[in-house]
């Protein structure tokens, strides 16, 4: 089973950006599916993001225009740019990994607040 290392979250004023990574080490990395999901208190896991293994990328209707998913093989990482952060943005972002299985990260809290 995969180990996820997720990193860079944190608190952020509306407006302001971040950079999440995802470290999922393995010889296949390439050959993932991988996405991005959110969870706020009391509210069902919502989908951020995706990136296929070709590179095919999909979002989810709130973050359209405002997130970037990417993928960098040679480091077996993914990425998720956050620009244009909103109060609804607030939640725990968890990486997502499908080997053959699928195998969720711990989770980097980001936190959007003036």
């Amino acid at each position: 089973q995969v180990e996820i290392v997720e990193s860079g979250g944190g608190l952020v004023q509306p407006g302001g950006s971040l950079r999440l990574s995802c470290l999922a080490p393995g010889r296949l990395f390439s050959t993932w599916f991988l996405g991005w999901y959110r969870q706020a208190p009391g509210k069902e896991r919502e989908l951020v993001a995706t990136i296929s293994n070709s590179g095919r990328t999909t979002y989810g209707d709130s973050v359209k225009g405002r997130f970037t998913i990417s993928r960098d093989n040679a480091k077996n990482t993914m990425y998720l740019q956050m620009d244009s952060l909103r109060f609804e943005d607030t939640g725990l972002y968890l990486c997502y990994v499908r080997t053959g299985i699928g195998t969720w990260g711990q989770g980097t809290q980001v936190t959007v607040s003036s």
